[in-house]
């Protein structure tokens, strides 16, 4: 794993450590968008086929470190932060 990748994957997780995870009726799903060389980008969603969070973490880090690994991809990793920001903003509207 180069630096860089580990600095975004500790990023990510000392942000919010479910960063790219939802649950589906009990289901932990992965999700992300990358972008490729040719400036189209996609989102990706494979569900880790597990109800158990600390099981889907390793599984959305071990699916972070492939996607890092390719080099026809760019991962697109936002921190949370960025979207607490706007929580707060959103909050405060209402």
């Amino acid at each position: 794993m180069t630096p860089e990748v580990s600095h975004i994957l500790a990023e990510c997780r000392q942000a919010n450590p479910n960063h790219h995870l939802w649950n589906n009726n009990g289901t932990w799903w992965f999700h992300c968008t990358v972008h490729r060389p040719d400036y189209t980008k996609e989102r990706l969603r494979w569900s880790l086929e597990t109800g158990d969070l600390r099981e889907a973490r390793a599984r959305r880090d071990e699916r972070l470190l492939q996607l890092a690994q390719r080099h026809d991809l760019q991962l697109s990793i936002r921190s949370g932060r960025a979207s607490r920001g706007r929580e707060s903003a959103m909050a405060q509207a209402a």
